[in-house]
């Protein structure tokens, strides 16, 4: 497994990580013990950066990824998360960047992890009623006792990523990436290369939906979020599927999956971009890890960029309350 560099302050991690939410919510049933092995599966194949958060279980996931790196912790770049508010049993009380809640955040991850130090620690969501520099000071805090090593932000705008690098160093940038979200080309990109920082790209296979595997609403799981999702409904789920059916076509011609075909397009997107596919299965794991090994000619993307250009994809991301959250 190769390596890339996370922004400039020193942070390296495997080209390829694990996004650890669905072993624990949002996506159908969990089984622990085959999520635990795909963690172990994913270290004996040299991808060390493990993303979770406090907000995926709710705080259950943190507690899973303890349990899997307890032995193995210098292996791991352990990426974690904070600012979606939720209560013990699931429900949802909005987002927070108060000081007070970034430190309490931390001291309660650090626990569920079994952990003394974080690696990456990113503010999930920006909080619009509290000024970033006081969300990014109260981060800083926790680099300077030791606490966490590197600040990361999340869905947040290039004029707030500005603000917050004024303050402390940012090393990561998370924010939706694939063929069908190729929102961060318009400024977000530029804005972190400028900045010196590192790019992590979440659901590079469009939460699941560019691996051609799901060719119904009926194929998820009765209480999957995707339902929830404006991509997965109606009309906008038919234009989509043909999008990814043509995707599946070139695919197929290189002898290789819708899955791999656009994982290794987002890889030639950058040497500072990261994906992080998530998956709770070895299998699936497997098969995202070979997209490493694909080399994409000029045609392969020329056609690539033909059937999916920047917007291509029918209807929002999230549900339009959710988006409110984003990009601020």
């Amino acid at each position: 497994m190769k390596t890339r560099k996370l922004g400039n302050q020193g942070l390296v991690v495997s080209e390829l990580g694990l996004g650890c939410m669905g072993m624990s919510e949002f996506y159908g049933e969990q089984d622990e013990a085959e999520a635990i092995a795909t963690i172990h599966h994913a270290l004996d194949l040299g991808v060390n950066f493990l993303d979770t958060a406090d907000m995926y279980g709710p705080f259950t996931n943190e507690k899973l990824v303890g349990r899997a790196i307890k032995d193995r912790r210098d292996q791991v770049v352990l990426a974690t998360k904070f600012g979606n508010v939720r209560t013990e049993d699931g429900g949802w009380l909005g987002v927070s960047g108060k000081p007070d809640y970034v430190r309490s955040c931390c001291d309660a991850s650090l626990q569920r992890l079994g952990v003394d130090v974080i690696d990456l620690y990113y503010q999930h969501r920006v909080d619009p009623t509290v000024p970033i520099e006081e969300t990014i000071g109260a981060m800083a805090e926790l680099v300077q006792q030791g606490k966490v090593r590197y600040l990361g932000m999340s869905e947040a705008a290039p004029a707030t990523i500005r603000r917050a690098t004024a303050v402390h160093p940012i090393t990561a940038l998370q924010t939706e990436y694939s063929l069908w979200s190729r929102e961060p080309e318009d400024e977000i990109l530029s804005t972190v290369r400028d900045l010196g920082i590192g790019f992590v790209a979440y659901s590079p296979l469009g939460r699941g939906f560019l691996s051609g595997a799901i060719t119904s609403p009926e194929d998820l799981a009765p209480d999957d979020y995707r339902h929830n999702s404006p991509r997965f409904q109606g009309e906008n789920f038919h234009k989509n599927l043909q999008l990814v059916e043509l995707l599946v076509a070139i695919a197929t011609e290189k002898g290789v999956t819708a899955s791999q075909l656009a994982l290794a397009w987002l890889l030639t997107q950058g040497e500072d971009i990261v994906p992080i596919p998530g998956t709770k299965r070895r299998k699936y794991l497997s098969e995202n890890i070979a997209a490493t090994e694909i080399t994409l000619s000029p045609d392969d993307l020329r056609r690539i960029e033909e059937v999916s250009p920047k917007g291509v994809a029918a209807g929002g991301r999230y549900p339009e309350q959710s988006m409110s959250a984003v990009n601020r």
